[in-house]
């Protein structure tokens, strides 16, 4: 599943090559691709791109005709990805909406994804604030360190499910759960109000740190995920603890990866995140 970085990644790349070009014809291979706003579609034809931005796991684009402005919020769900034309396409049935562009840098910008879990919502101002409103928490990269800490004294929950929940902070998901638990020393299962001021600290950092290089690195394409020009983010060989059950700590701690089911697999090191929270100090 796409996740704050590989959606970052792709907004990056979207601005790059096509704000401020013009949508010339739309698209639609499955209405029920559009949960929201398909009777407007029309209006979209003959709108400039203005901005793209990224929400969570979702990009945002924002369209100007003839002195109004509507969105198009397109959420990538598990396996959903923004491809230009000249990205190689497996699967092209899978492409269910085509943007047709002039005065862009690439002439086509298509939505594939072959589980269909995520959607596009057309709308209007006040429907992007209702969406906004009701899909999203904090912007892990944006939020302050007193936010953080306010909201992990509110939580009666596990860690690694307060970051994952999107409606308290938006972007992070299974991946980046369990790299930045490993780094901050921190048991998925820990209870998140439990944890120290000190800790809470050490994990805001860490949760900035992770994201931010993962994003200079493209993300990670573990599966499925390609950039809008279809490039693979190569973060995944930075990866220290996810999908590594068996190898050793990269702590060097004597200890090796374990794999924790539960509703996601859990990837961590016994002895760096201690269920009690007494993570062990390790001298290099």
């Amino acid at each position: 599943m796409p996740e704050l970085p590989e959606v970052e990644t792709a907004v990056l790349q979207l601005r790059e090559n096509i704000l401020g070009a013009t949508v010339h014809e739309l698209w639609v291979g499955r209405s029920d691709i559009i949960r929201e706003g398909y009777q407007s579609l029309p209006w979209y034809r003959a709108s400039r791109i203005e901005a793209v931005e990224r929400r969570g796991k979702s990009v945002i684009f924002s369209f100007s005709r003839a002195g109004g402005t509507r969105f198009l919020a397109a959420e990538l769900g598990m396996t959903g990805l923004l491809l230009f034309r000249s990205a190689p396409t497996r699967y092209p049935q899978h492409t269910h909406f085509v943007m047709h562009l002039a005065e862009s840098r690439e002439p086509e910008l298509r939505y594939w994804n072959p589980r269909r879990f995520g959607r596009l919502y057309l709308l209007d101002a006040s429907g992007l604030e209702r969406y906004l409103r009701r899909r999203f928490g904090y912007e892990p990269l944006t939020m302050t360190r007193q936010e953080f800490a306010t909201l992990m004294a509110s939580c009666r929950g596990r860690l690694k499910a307060l970051l994952m929940h999107q409606q308290k902070i938006a972007g992070i998901g299974n991946i980046y759960a369990n790299e930045i638990l490993f780094r901050a020393g921190l048991h998925p299962r820990q209870v998140a109000y439990r944890v120290k001021p000190d800790v809470i600290d050490r994990l805001y950092d860490v949760i900035r740190d992770v994201l931010l290089e993962a994003v200079e690195f493209g993300g990670s394409s573990v599966r499925d995920f390609f950039a809008p020009d279809g490039t693979l983010g190569t973060y995944k060989s930075f990866h220290r603890v996810y999908g590594k059950t068996g190898a050793p700590c990269p702590n060097q701690c004597g200890a090796t990866v374990r794999r924790v089911v539960e509703e996601r697999s859990s990837f961590i090191c016994p002895v760096c995140q201690p269920r009690s929270g007494r993570r062990r100090e390790i001298v290099p």
